[in-house]
């Protein structure tokens, strides 16, 4: 369009300057001499701009002549530059491919030519992060201070630089080293969030719980973060925070959490143990009620069922309500029972816990049996019950504790459970009559009832036992049931035992 425009402007001119010539048809004289020379107006008007089209083709043919050496030299560096990139490109492909020899090679034979600074310190970082993954951690460390050398005179390079030697440190598990390099970028991290998550995962390593509260909290706020790891970071640092400030902290770290996170297990359980080590048991409780109001967990209904006998009135109607929302919660069911062998409720608790080991008989629920029936007297199943539960105990290693969530899990295969095949058969369970509610009304002191409730509680207990199966041992185990019923227990008195059908057997 350019083009077409000064075309149509010069042919203007030409058609203008022919007619002025055409008006004025006069004459030129030049006197040289001995010449004289006569021309007409329109000839030396022609002569003159032939000469000034000559005399600016002369004058550009001698520049472009004397441009020459300038020319060869940029044509000299946009071929290296060229080469360059060719090579920083096959470089970073090979590096993000896992070819990390191959790339290694490539950016090395850059660095060694390169005279760009720039090239060169993005060179360096792929040479470094490929030698990082092939563990040669020396020659990465070359190259990143090759890389922190060449980039000094420009702050994103060296930023750049600063984030992918930290994020190699962590890998390499130096947190302190990774935390060094970030330090100066703190005060700005704010609009780079690469460098706030290198933070958080240094800080994690480091177990700085203050610091994983403060930046989960920035990446949440930005969503920066998934919601659901979020979630788990503020429970596990916010857990941390509050068994670590104790009860002079409580308060202003209870104040600064939300309502649904004060409901997640690890938070109420650290709450509702300092409350409880603070001698508010009341507050504890309503800590775990809200906590299992929004979720049955197994851990929290194991806490709340763990409290002195003036808290079980209160315990075990809040428990009662939610077993009319939840009647087949294994957990909900034992520590109900937990609750009556607490109160001394021997045939309700018994009928919780049997219920709850139709659903899930692990070695939990055996222990509290075996308890149950050594407190009324029956030794024998007190002492298979132990047994089994002694004999899981046992065979299970000892497993570290992970701070992280983990999926549902196929529970027929649980090493915890002593009867693996009950579960394959928990239909029987909606044929059996729901136990009755151990409500507040029954409850009573231990110094008035505790001999009633204890005769009552032993025929109902043996009742129950024998609809159930009284479950014997069989097999290997008779051995063993023989040896352990007829071994005489140390420091006790056996002049008297009671036996199975209520008479006693007095020893001669």
């Amino acid at each position: 369009m350019k083009t077409w425009f000064w075309t149509l402007v010069v042919f203007i001119g030409a058609v203008a300057l022919a007619l002025v010539l055409r008006e004025h048809a006069g004459n030129v004289l030049i006197i040289a001499q001995p010449w004289r020379i006569e021309l007409s107006l329109t000839l030396a008007v022609l002569l003159l701009i032939a000469a000034f089209v000559v005399l600016y083709i002369i004058l550009r043919v001698l520049a472009w002549i004397g441009g020459g050496p300038e020319r060869f030299r940029s044509w000299r560096s946009l071929r290296s530059e060229k080469r360059d990139h060719d090579l920083l490109e096959s470089g970073w492909i090979k590096v993000l491919e896992g070819r990390y020899a191959d790339a290694d090679k490539d950016l090395a034979k850059l660095i060694g030519r390169t005279r760009s600074g720039g090239r060169r310190v993005l060179a360096g970082l792929a040479s470094a992060r490929a030698s990082h993954q092939l563990g040669e951690f020396s020659r990465r460390d070359e190259a990143l201070a090759l890389a922190s050398s060449s980039a000094k005179d420009n702050p994103r390079l060296r930023e750049a630089t600063a984030i992918v030697a930290a994020e190699m440190y962590l890998d390499q598990h130096r947190p302190q080293d990774a935390l060094d390099l970030l330090k100066p970028l703190q005060d700005a991290s704010s609009p780079q969030l690469q460098s706030t998550h290198l933070l958080l995962r240094a800080h994690r390593q480091l177990h700085d719980h203050e610091r994983i509260y403060e930046l989960t909290r920035l990446l949440a706020r930005r969503g920066a973060i998934e919601k659901t790891e979020a979630r788990q970071l503020i429970e596990t640092s916010a857990a941390a925070r509050l068994q670590a400030g104790g009860k002079e902290s409580f308060k202003a770290i209870w104040g600064d959490l939300k309502s649904d996170e004060r409901n997640l297990p690890d938070i109420a359980l650290a709450g509702a143990g300092i409350q409880s080590a603070a001698g508010n048991l009341d507050e504890a409780a309503k800590i775990l009620e809200s906590a299992l109001d929004a979720r049955l967990d197994s851990r929290l209904l194991s806490a709340y069922a763990q409290c002195p006998a003036e808290q079980v009135q209160r315990r075990l109607s809040k428990a009662e309500g939610w077993l009319k929302a939840h009647p087949d919660d294994p957990a909900l069911l034992a520590a109900l029972g937990k609750l009556c062998l607490t109160g001394e409720l021997w045939g309700q608790g018994e009928r919780y816990l049997l219920r709850s080991m139709k659903l899930r008989s692990d070695m939990r629920i055996h222990a509290l049996l075996g308890s149950l029936y050594d407190s009324l007297g029956r030794t024998g199943d007190a002492m298979h019950h132990w047994r089994l539960a002694a004999g899981v105990v046992g065979a299970l290693p000892v497993l570290p504790v992970l701070n992280r969530s983990l999926p549902a899990a196929d529970m027929h295969n649980d090493p915890t459970l002593v009867d693996a095949d009950v579960l394959r058969q928990a239909q029987v369970l909606r044929d059996m009559p729901a136990p009755m509610a151990a409500s507040a009304a029954d409850f009573f002191d231990a110094e008035d009832g505790g001999r009633d409730e204890r005769a009552a509680g032993t025929e109902s207990a043996a009742a129950a036992s024998a609809a159930s199966g009284n479950i014997a041992t069989s097999g290997d185990n008779a051995g063993l049931d023989e040896y352990f019923d007829s071994a005489p227990i140390p420091g006790v008195d056996l002049s008297e035992v009671p036996d199975p059908a209520g008479r006693s057997k007095r020893r001669d």
